[in-house]
């Protein structure tokens, strides 16, 4: 009788809360897959998974990718989910580990290059030069890392593929067709590039580009004072706004002002005409930005214009930066970018010969950020305004403008070796080379369409709420 009764009290007095731990990051374990693949080992990606497999294997990836936003708690992380849930173009865009990692170690033994990382057809823009001039070409460098050419390609030409469906409402051969004149167009300027080493003067300007960009020039064109003061300023014109999008903090411009400085002295940014003397006027949060990175912070630095009157001030954005989604999926490399901040700001100052002279990184309480101008000019394309006549000539001039940003790989990157001829060899013979590129793209579209329908019945039952743990 009393040894029951202790076994009782002993069972009642224990805690409620079980053991537990939060499940870890599986880059180690992913890279380790990628070296098994690309040396040949028979092993199962993610991507032949299907069924219950599969949908776990989205939602934890999700969990994993979002982890810290989640346990924040962060408006922008549930903001994402519910952007996700509402279009499969933007789930597209906010899941590239989830695509990453049914790509693990493929195209070894292709040319290396440094990658955009995330291409579709709203990473390509117009954007500042280091003059502050307008130039058109890729824009969005926080996944840029050292991969084969393809995995480019194959991510710019299933964005096509499903941007092309979704908000150009085409039918697959159509789609095709625009994809091909994507594939077409970069193989054609890498030629070029191969046989006329032009890629580190070519640039698209307002008074050289195609008709479809050079609309885009005059569409995106607006004067700093009225971009300023319609959009950002008080009344005063002495610091930002208070509004749904901008949260003023301007107890913490001393805090920028260092970081202003830090990115000054690494960019060798003389104080100029254009940019005054370098002096920090206002800081706020910028809420609601983006895709992947919602619930990311974000901060826009105003800097005071030579002027003094509020009327040719600077925006120097502040994002934060995370290890690359390609991180530990790629086939094993010796050429090595960097991480977070430093890694997105080499991958612009390779890919974008006379980029923008405030793209850099800057750390913030300890924490990595990625920097760049907001410039008045600063646009993508409205993919809903154009025909599928525009909808190809957008594709080319934007396989003709990643394929530049590839070829200074070996000039402004670490790549050793010639990559203009090596690509052109490698995409050899090139209606094979259009046809398996297409094939891939037909493939990943389809199983995207089914992730995206598991991820939507997930996000209905609350599974985005918590991250994974492991229970003891």
């Amino acid at each position: 009788m009393t040894a029951k009764s202790d076994r009782t009290k002993t069972k009642t007095t224990k805690t409620t809360q079980p053991h537990r731990r939060k499940a870890g990051s599986r880059v180690e374990s992913y890279r380790k897959m990628a070296t098994r693949i690309a040396d040949g080992d028979v092993v199962m990606p993610p991507a032949q998974l299907s069924g219950l497999a599969r949908r776990h294997h989205v939602r934890s990836t999700l969990r994993e990718d979002h982890s810290a936003r989640i346990e924040q708690q962060a408006p922008g992380a549930r903001n994402k989910f519910a952007k996700l849930a509402k279009s499969r173009f933007k789930f597209f865009r906010g899941t590239a580990l989830l695509f990453y990692r049914d790509m693990i170690g493929q195209d070894s033994h292709m040319p290396t290059v440094m990658a955009l990382g995330d291409v579709h057809p709203e990473n390509f823009g117009i954007m500042p030069d280091k003059n502050g001039v307008p130039i058109f070409g890729v824009n969005d460098f926080d996944e840029t890392i050292y991969a084969p050419f393809t995995w480019d390609i194959k991510r710019g030409a299933v964005g096509f593929w499903i941007a092309a469906q979704e908000v150009g409402g085409m039918k697959r051969k159509k789609r095709r067709k625009v994809v091909k004149s994507f594939i077409k167009g970069y193989l054609h300027a890498m030629k070029r590039y191969a046989n006329h080493a032009t890629e580190k003067n070519d640039q698209y300007r307002m008074d050289n580009s195609p008709k479809v960009i050079k609309r885009l020039f005059e569409e995106a064109w607006e004067e700093r004072q009225d971009w300023l003061w319609d959009d950002y300023l008080k009344p005063s014109g002495r610091g930002f706004r208070a509004d749904d999008e901008l949260q003023p903090i301007s107890s913490e411009v001393e805090k920028f002002q260092k970081g202003i400085n830090d990115l000054a002295k690494n960019n060798k940014i003389d104080k100029q005409d254009r940019a005054g003397s370098l002096k920090v006027k206002d800081v706020c949060v910028r809420h609601g930005q983006g895709t992947a990175s919602l619930g990311l912070p974000r901060y826009y630095v105003l800097i005071e214009g030579p002027s003094k009157d509020a009327t040719d001030d600077l925006i120097i954005e502040f994002k934060s930066a995370r290890h690359s989604a390609l991180e530990g999926l790629t086939p094993p490399t010796e050429f090595n970018a960097g991480d977070k901040g430093d890694r997105i700001a080499h991958g612009q100052k390779v890919q974008l010969a006379h980029g923008d002279i405030f793209y850099g990184a800057a750390e913030i309480d300890g924490e990595s950020f990625m920097t760049r101008e907001r410039a008045p000019f600063r646009d993508d394309i409205d993919l809903d305004e154009l025909s599928y006549k525009t909808w190809r000539a957008y594709a080319k001039v934007c396989g003709a403008a990643l394929a530049q940003a590839h070829a200074l790989s070996d000039d402004l990157g670490e790549v050793d070796y010639d990559v203009e001829p090596s690509i052109v060899a490698a995409a050899s013979p090139r209606k094979l080379f259009v046809t398996d590129i297409l094939e891939f793209t037909e493939t990943a579209a389809d199983r995207l369409k089914s992730d995206h329908e598991m991820f939507r019945r997930d996000y209905k039952r609350g599974a985005f709420d918590q991250i994974d743990m492991i229970y003891r």
